[in-house]
Parts: structure tokens; sequence; C-alpha cells
């Protein structure tokens, strides 16, 4: 019989071999590999982590919000126009939201991203800018209505204002991803304001979505197919800072609240959260995270 055959006397591995085996593990190469790979392993995990924090900068960012409607034939371009800032906004300073106001529902199209909390909003910065008549599509830059929006050079010069002025607030916002088996993710804003500012102070959250599209069959927009990004489906607020400072928590449940209907999908989903000014309506801070995965 083979001696090698016969395991309870001599080893399966010929010595030779098994000790250059324990070699070849313990050589500097293998040892470098090794520690690559778990450090490969620990930066994915610490990019992740990264991806789903936010911290807003030392100057202010602009957050432009415009008020739409699905019923209205002059929005269109300008949805379009908001659109333009989904992606390269962050860079510019610049944080979009659509906001689609429920007024022209009466008028033939109901808009189904139409919430009237939105009109509401939109008649409270008139207000507090001492106007008086709302109207779509109408752009805000960070709290204050910007008519001439549409050239460039006046958009950049507002937003240039703005992004130049250093921050009077903190905006420190954090995403969760989905719990094994839902859909949605968990929301965790926390907000500071600056010892500069006596006015009080409203914490707010906004959910939106992107690739939206209707298929329009009433209205002044009647036989159009309109595209959407940026349109808020949630909204959570004011929360009042109270002695400088306030947090707004929230799980996010896409398919159970008015955030979304049951097909959603996360990605295309985010975050923001800004700190305003109660008695002016200027918005102070912005943040935004897409929604982690």
């Amino acid at each position: 019989m083979n001696p090698l055959m016969r395991s309870h006397a001599y080893p399966l591995m010929p010595v030779r071999v098994r000790s250059l085996t324990r070699r070849f593990a313990d050589s500097p190469v293998v040892r470098a590999i090794a520690l690559f790979a778990a450090l490969a392993t620990s930066g994915a995990a610490q990019a992740a982590d990264a991806m789903c924090k936010a911290h807003s900068p030392a100057h202010r960012v602009a957050l432009v919000e415009l008020y739409s409607s699905e019923g209205c034939n002059s929005c269109p371009p300008a949805d379009h126009w908001l659109g333009q800032w989904k992606d390269s906004g962050a860079a510019r300073g610049v944080v979009p939201l659509a906001l689609h106001v429920d007024y022209w529902n009466s008028l033939g199209w109901n808009d189904r991203f139409s919430q009237h909390r939105f009109t509401e909003r939109q008649q409270t910065l008139t207000d507090l800018a001492g106007g008086h008549t709302i109207y779509t599509p109408e752009i805000f830059v960070s709290g204050r209505e910007l008519r001439s929006w549409s050239r460039p050079e006046s958009f950049d010069e507002r937003v240039h204002e703005v992004t130049a002025e250093p921050a009077q607030a903190d905006v420190a916002l954090e995403l969760a991803p989905p719990a094994q088996g839902t859909n949605g993710f968990g929301v965790d804003a926390r907000f500071t304001s600056k010892a500069t500012v006596h006015d009080p102070l409203n914490a707010y959250v906004a959910v939106y979505e992107n690739a939206l599209t209707s298929q329009v069959r009433a209205g002044e927009n009647s036989g159009a197919t309109l595209h959407h990004e940026r349109v808020v489906r949630q909204w959570i607020g004011p929360v009042p800072l109270a002695g400088g400072s306030a947090q707004i928590r929230r799980e996010i449940a896409l398919d159970a609240t008015d955030a979304a209907d049951r097909q959603a999908q996360p990605d295309r989903f985010g975050v923001v959260a800004f700190v305003e000014n109660a008695s002016t309506g200027e918005v102070l801070q912005v943040t935004e995270l897409a929604a982690c995965q």
C-alpha cells in the first residue's frame, strides 16, 4: 500500500509541500494582499456611510422653489429649466425643488402631484414679501421671489448673492437605507442656528422624486406628455428651533404614505432639509441627499 494513503500515520500533504505552503502564506506579498482586501472592504463601508450623510457648508446654499402645475401651459418650460439643476445644482450651490399647487385643479386637469400645503406656502412667502397675487410658474430663491429667473445672468447673480454670504445656520442630514423587505428609508435631520439670528426659525424636510411622467388628457396641456424632476412628494414642518436647535426624524415608507405610489423605487427619491426665518421667509441654509441604497 502506498504509505501516503495511510492518513493516520502520514500527512496527506508531503512535508516539503506543506512547508512551502506555510512560507507562501507568511510571505510579505500575501500579507499585503490580505491587508489590501481588508482595507478595501473597510473603505467601501466607509464610503457607503459617507454617501448617506451630508452637512451644510460654511457658506449659504440657494434653495430654489418652483411653484408649478400640470394644468398651466406656461409651466412646462419652467419644469424643464428646473430639471437641468437636478444633477449639476450641488456644484453651483443650488438645491432645486418643484412644488405643485392645487388651484389649477378645478380648471380641467387634476394634477396628481399637487398639494394644498404648497399653495399655502406660496401664499405665505408672497404675503411676507408684501405681495398679494400668486401665480405659476413662480420661482423663489432662498425665500425671495425672482421674476427674471429665465434670464441666466439674473439667476446667476441672485445665486451668487446667496452663496457669497456666510451661513447663519447649520444643517446635518443622515439617511438610513431601507430595512430588509421594506420600501423606504429613515431620515435624521439636525438644525442649529448661529448666535447672530434672533428671529424665530423653522426647520423643514422635503422628500422629492425624480423621473416622473404624466399623460395630460384635459386642460391647457391636453395631449401633452409632461416630464418632471425634483417634485416634492412629502413635506415635514414647520418645526420650530427651540433654544437654537431642532431635529426631525422620520421613517419614510414610500409605498404607504403620500410620498409616492406603490411602484416607487427608492433610487428616484432624495431629501432636502432647510432652515427658514419665520418672520421673513428667508431660507438661511439647506442641504440635500439622494436616498441611500
